[in-house]
């Protein structure tokens, strides 16, 4: 059976989302939790942290594509950070670069939220 995590914590505006485990079709449901409640909270800046996920899935690659437009009509949006290489080729493969900000560092994702508040 798959492990995965998803735990949310606060940074000023920010929410952090850190994924950690193997997201696939049997643990998207708990990602898609998290994004509904943070949505239904008014919480529109995100931040995914990558650094402890160790597998995705085309599940868990659908989960980040149904909640972005939701998010983005908020005025807000969802950047990634501290993804492991092989979860970043999987990302570039199919074209996420071009969809979303990806960032080696998760204080530099939070940062870009602060600035465009601006």
């Amino acid at each position: 059976m798959a492990t995965f995590n998803a735990s949310v914590r606060e940074s000023g505006k920010t929410s952090v989302i850190d994924v950690s485990g193997d997201l696939d079709a049997h643990t998207a449901v708990q990602l898609e939790r998290v994004f509904e409640k943070l949505i239904s909270e008014q919480r529109a800046n995100i931040v995914v942290n990558f650094s402890n996920l160790n597998y995705i899935s085309s599940a868990g690659l659908g989960v980040f594509m149904a909640f972005i437009d939701e998010v983005r009509s908020k005025g807000g949006d969802i950047k990634f950070a501290n993804m492991p290489e092989k979860i970043y080729q999987i990302f570039d493969l199919l074209g996420f670069p071009s969809l979303y900000e990806i960032y080696d560092d998760e204080k530099k994702a939070i940062e870009k939220f602060q600035t465009n508040a601006s």
